[in-house]
């Protein structure tokens, strides 16, 4: 198997880990017995660091983000953000799903505006409306205020989704496939549009993704998971691109092959268990 390239300066280097997972394990109960989806998860996130887990189907991804978004709680081991236990969901960790989760009857603009009131209810009415359109400005979608999701595209409702989730400043930003059902033209233009935001606001990025091209664009690490049952962290890489990037400049450069190939080299050396369950 190639030698998965690697770099030995972290990113963002602090006294103490912004987002650490210590010895994170879940287990669920299940008419057969215990099933083990993760097992033994160590992983320190520093803040403003865009990371990306990788793995095939059922190997825990979305467990993980379901624990550091508060849907879900270990069986054994922690979740912290700033040195605080993760307990329950929170206003600063935001996540965007594949689905968009829209609420049909609201028009794009009441989208974002119902997440901007929810959390920050003492501001203005002037306010809130400007955090608002400053926020679907940013994605592009000042034009489409008053559509409803039915009138636009999936980019367009993705895009709303991005929005939504940054209106209320979140200090962890989770993206679960958010790219995944669009075409190819459309992924990029987002991932251009996504690596713009971050760069302006760096909050933390962790991100789902199956896509070896989009990761390697995107982030600063790649989180690679073996596979379930009992799925830990098999290896983690670190980008070497400078930032800001170049798409056209990166897939000119022969180090982006030898580490494509080298992940991909990876996965396919840990082939999905097809009764592995998500």
């Amino acid at each position: 198997m190639t030698a998965l390239l690697t770099t030995s300066t972290p990113v963002n280097v602090a006294a103490e880990p912004y987002l650490s997972l210590e010895n994170v394990s879940k287990t669920y109960s299940t008419p057969k017995g215990d099933y083990p989806v993760l097992r033994d998860i160590n992983l320190s996130v520093n803040e403003g660091e865009f990371v990306c887990l990788v793995g095939h189907s059922g190997c825990g991804k979305t467990t993980l983000l379901n624990m550091v978004s508060g849907f879900a709680r270990p069986t054994s081991g922690s979740v912290k953000l700033k040195g605080q236990p993760i307990t329950a969901p929170g206003p600063e960790r935001m996540v965007v799903f594949q689905g968009y989760a829209l609420l049909p009857w609201l028009t794009v603009y009441e989208n974002v505006y119902l997440a901007v009131r929810s959390v920050f209810p003492h501001k203005s009415q002037s306010e809130k409306h400007r955090i608002v359109e400053e926020h679907l400005d940013l994605v592009g979608l000042g034009e489409a205020a008053q559509k409803y999701p039915s009138q636009i595209s999936g980019g367009m409702k993705q895009r709303v989704a991005i929005a939504r989730a940054l209106a209320i400043r979140p200090e962890v930003l989770i993206l679960d496939e958010p790219f995944g059902a669009l075409d190819a033209i459309t992924k990029e233009e987002l991932q251009e549009e996504l690596l713009h935001i971050w760069d302006e606001h760096r909050c933390t990025v962790l991100m789902i993704t199956h896509d070896i091209d989009e990761a390697l664009f995107l982030a600063d690490r790649l989180v690679l998971m073996t596979n379930g049952p009992a799925a830990t962290i098999g290896q983690i890489v670190t980008i070497p691109f400078p930032r800001p990037r170049d798409r056209e400049r990166i897939l000119e450069d022969p180090q982006y092959y030898r580490l494509r190939n080298s992940v991909l080299s990876y996965l396919y050396g840990h082939e999905a268990n097809p009764e592995a369950a998500c």
